[in-house]
């Protein structure tokens, strides 16, 4: 059975500073991309990503998007903006439906049928995850994921606890798949596992609370880093709670960064601090190019789309939403909506030439080129961005 990720037809500013730049199956819901959970749960690897609003999408693996018209029985079709656990699933011949919460959130297109959209027709079977309504929703998925994701890591042959290390609880949960760690390191794994993948490293007076998970190539330079996910080759320093770096990030730093969601490539200047709680302990509203949206949550930092950047000593509100390209200069409390490609906060905007010739310096640093395709895939990200 073929899988396809179905992609929301307008995701609109609830999914910003993501809508239009990457595909939504393409964000980490917990330590895995969504297509990565679906792919789990279906057995099978994806075939292609149905949507328009991230087309010429290209990074690492991605499945194609292909043209909805070509897609044929027998598949499933599951929606981008559910994350599964990622248990396999078990359906029986008749079943056509997924729900979660009485929500569809899958399709099943019989042998000799063409998929013609979504429906509430046929019958149903529950699947278990979390529903993502929006971009600040991967803090949702991170909060109700990552303790089992961490766990699943344990089940593996590992090297165990580091020389020198102090560990807090259980020092099964401690698990180094060829990391490098120095000693001093603190483990505190009495609220879940930490999980350092290979290649990764982490200096001596880092204080490594569970869930977490440091992925390969990434380097822990220092701090108190608690609940938290970072995708590949990320630079880390400083106190951070309960958040989500995709990959290939900077934050060398000293500065607080909490609840928040961090795009590939962006770069955190020293002592940038995100706000994650009002001062009236109420939910958190965004604001994003004119339009209010309701997160429904008391945590909310701030969201950075890929290949943003911060000046040193930059403040950021609760619930600030950095757009993609964006650089935030010039003051020390930008506004909580910063646009695509901003160069600094009073309303200039980076040119392509300008940016792509940011971007490929950026990028040589991890020794990853910027190819054709990637270079045309920002190049369209900047289109879409301007006509906004």
């Amino acid at each position: 059975m073929k899988l396809y990720l179905l992609e929301p037809e307008a995701p609109g500013g609830a999914w910003a500073p993501f809508a239009g730049v990457r595909p939504i199956a393409e964000l980490r819901a917990g330590i895995w991309r969504v297509r990565e959970r679906w792919e789990a749960a279906a057995g099978n690897d994806a075939t292609g990503i149905i949507g328009s609003s991230a087309a010429g999408f290209s990074d690492t693996d991605e499945p194609p998007l292909p043209d909805v018209a070509d897609v044929s029985g027998p598949a499933l079709v599951a929606a981008s903006y559910f994350a599964p656990t990622g248990v396999p699933l078990d359906t029986e011949p008749h079943v056509r439906r997924l729900t979660h919460q009485g929500e569809a959130v899958g399709w099943i297109v019989p042998q000799g049928e063409r998929w013609s959209g979504p429906h509430d027709r046929g019958p149903a079977i529950e699947v278990e995850g979390v529903r993502l309504h929006g971009a600040y929703d991967l803090l949702t998925a991170l909060e109700l994921l990552l303790v089992a994701d961490c766990a699943d890591f344990m089940a593996a042959p590992n090297d165990g606890v580091p020389e020198g290390s102090i560990v807090l609880g259980d020092p099964a949960r401690v698990v180094c798949l060829g990391a490098v760690v120095e000693p001093g390191v603190v483990f505190d794994v009495r609220n879940g596992a930490v999980v350092l993948d290979q290649g990764s490293e982490t200096r001596g007076g880092t204080r490594l609370e569970g869930p977490t998970y440091v992925g390969t190539s990434t380097k822990v330079f220092g701090g108190f880093i608690r609940a938290s996910v970072f995708g590949a080759d990320c630079r880390i320093r400083g106190e951070i709670s309960t958040s989500m770096f995709m990959g290939y990030s900077n934050k060398s730093h000293e500065g607080f960064v909490g609840h928040s969601v961090i795009g590939p490539w962006v770069n955190l200047g020293a002592g940038t601090t995100t706000s994650n709680l009002k001062n009236t302990y109420g939910p958190v509203r965004l604001e994003v190019d004119g339009e209010r949206i309701e997160t429904g949550r008391i945590n909310v930092g701030t969201l950075f789309g890929d290949h943003a950047k911060t000046a040193i000593g930059t403040m950021l509100s609760t619930g600030t939403v950095v757009s993609a390209g964006a650089n935030v200069f010039g003051t020390p409390t930008p506004p909580r909506y910063v646009p695509p490609f901003a160069w600094g906060c009073t309303g200039e905007r980076m040119s392509e030439e300008g940016f792509l010739r940011v971007a490929e310096r950026v990028m040589a640093r991890r020794n990853v080129e910027l190819s054709e395709e990637r270079r045309e895939a920002l190049r369209l990200t900047l289109q879409r961005s301007a006509r906004r």
